[in-house]
Formats: C-alpha cells, structure tokens, sequence
C-alpha cells in the first residue's frame, strides 16, 4: 500500500515541480516586460524590496528607461530548484534606442528567485550594470 500511494504522489511532485519552473520564467517575463513597455514599478514588482541593492536596481531601471525605448530578449539557460527556491541563468539581450544611435548589452544574469507568501520575487540578480543607463 505504502508503495503505491508513493507513486501516486511522484507525478503530483514533478507537475509541481513544473509549475514552479514556468513560473520563474513568468516572472523574469513579466520584469522585462515592465522595462520593455517603459514601466519601471511593473519591472520593480517582480524583486523582493528587501533585497541588497534594490535602490540601486529601482535608480538604473528608471534611468534606463528615461533615455529611450528600452526591448529585452532573453533565453533561460538555466532553471532549478523546488517549489520554494530556484536559481536561473539567463542569457539577457537590451536594446536601448535612444538619439542619435542604438545601445546594445548582452549579459548571462545569474538570479534567485523565492516563494514569499503566495508570491515569488527575485531576490539575487548579478550583474545590476546589465541596467545601468548609458554614459553612466
């Protein structure tokens, strides 16, 4: 009996094993959305405020998005963990178009992302400068 209620359970973890990936890559979405559609508070809603550096993080995402229409791209290399904590890489392509010209910066961001009450929020990402405005 015991070993059939274990395999019962085994597919329940790996689909929410899946659910928590999809939604670590629902959220790095959403971020680059907020900087992408020119709203840092949407970008921003996606970090833990608590985190080190979060003035830092707010300061370059508005400084970044007053220069000029900001777009991101960005692949998942990389995401694990449970339904609690996951560690994700990514691949992160900003485009900045701004007068006269274009910036471009591509940088593997390295972030953690935790399950604060119902809702998850990135607490680590490196490197911040992937955000700092251009000149700066």
């Amino acid at each position: 009996m015991t070993r059939r209620l274990l395999l019962l359970f085994l597919p329940l973890a790996a689909a929410l094993r899946a659910d928590s990936a999809k939604d670590a890559e629902d959220l790095i979405a959403s971020a680059a959305n907020g900087l992408s559609t020119g709203k840092p508070e949407e970008f921003l809603e996606a970090f833990d405020p608590a985190m080190p550096d979060f003035e830092k993080l707010r300061s370059a995402a508005v400084g970044l998005i007053s220069q000029g229409e900001v777009s991101c791209s960005i692949e998942i290399l990389r995401n694990e963990g449970d339904d609690a904590v996951r560690t994700l890489e990514l691949d992160w392509i900003l485009r900045i178009e701004q007068k006269p010209g274009s910036t471009r910066r591509q940088k593997t961001v390295k972030c953690q992302i935790k399950k604060i009450g119902k809702k998850w929020r990135i607490v680590s990402f490196e490197p911040l400068d992937l955000l700092a405005p251009a000149g700066a």
